[in-house]
């Protein structure tokens, strides 16, 4: 066996390990519990706009679009626009390594792959900040509600004819309006790309561990995930993610589609 295939091997081996690895997912929820009790998770910035994400998280959605080479992201949930600015910094690269592997001139200013972020309210600051990011020409960004028909075919013609195209869901965590965004963006992801659905971990949390917001255990990203699932088959649960990861906001959220 080659070294690589070797390495690759023995990683996916350790991986499965950890699923029955009681006490490794005991000691990782609880350090995921108190680290979000400390705000842990708004520490962080991509370059240079906040990203409200665990590091953990932000490898791994890394690793899957390099992986699946999405022409498109859609996200939904926009916030400071890290997460905007993290898609559009991994797509660029994927166009530069396109343009090194076919000999081509890229330009950077007519970029191939994009991202398309939607919000309620996108607030000027950080509208503006994002405007005249380096990434900017990579983002499209539509206003409104994300499960309104009018936002959703805004969305449908930003993402036009594109091949590939993955969706990250991570605005309003309530049961019902995760599941309904389901219904709307899961089937515009197309074939062996993935549909991420963020804080799903809700559920893993001590009842009213979120006092002040509308979703809590029973009522959650996780729970839609589920009942969601209970009718497509044409997705899959990656749960080798969640268990390599131990840290994670998204158990049970990413999301593959296999038809």
């Amino acid at each position: 066996m080659d070294p690589i295939s070797q390495f690759q091997n023995e990683r996916s081996a350790t991986i499965k390990s950890y699923h029955d690895d009681a006490e490794f997912n005991r000691l990782s929820q609880q350090w995921l519990q108190e680290s979000m009790a400390k705000r842990y998770v708004y520490n962080f910035d991509w370059l240079g706009r906040p990203i409200i994400q665990y590091p953990q998280d932000m490898a791994a959605v890394q690793e899957v679009i390099w992986a699946t080479r999405p022409d498109v992201v859609v996200e939904t949930g926009i916030a400071h626009g890290g997460s905007l600015i993290f898609s559009a910094s991994v797509l660029a690269m994927l166009d530069y390594a396109d343009a090194v592997e076919s000999g081509t001139v890229l330009d950077p200013m007519r970029p191939s792959r994009r991202v398309v972020g939607v919000d309620i309210d996108i607030r000027s600051h950080n509208l503006d900040a994002i405007k005249r990011h380096p990434m900017s020409s990579r983002i499209t960004m539509i206003q409104g509600s994300s499960t309104a028909d009018e936002t959703v075919n805004q969305v449908r013609d930003a993402v036009g004819d594109a091949k590939r195209v993955m969706v990250c869901l991570d605005s309003m965590h309530t049961h019902d309006h995760v599941l309904t965004e389901l219904e709307y963006y899961a089937p515009m992801v197309t074939p062996g790309c993935y549909c991420i659905v963020f804080d799903t971990f809700v559920e893993d949390m001590p009842k009213d561990f979120f006092a002040d917001r509308p979703w809590n255990v029973g009522d959650n990203p996780k729970t839609a995930v589920h009942e969601w699932l209970a009718g497509n088959a044409n997705f899959e649960i990656d749960r080798d993610m969640a268990s390599k990861l131990q840290v994670t906001v998204a158990p049970d959220g990413f999301l593959r589609r296999v038809k």
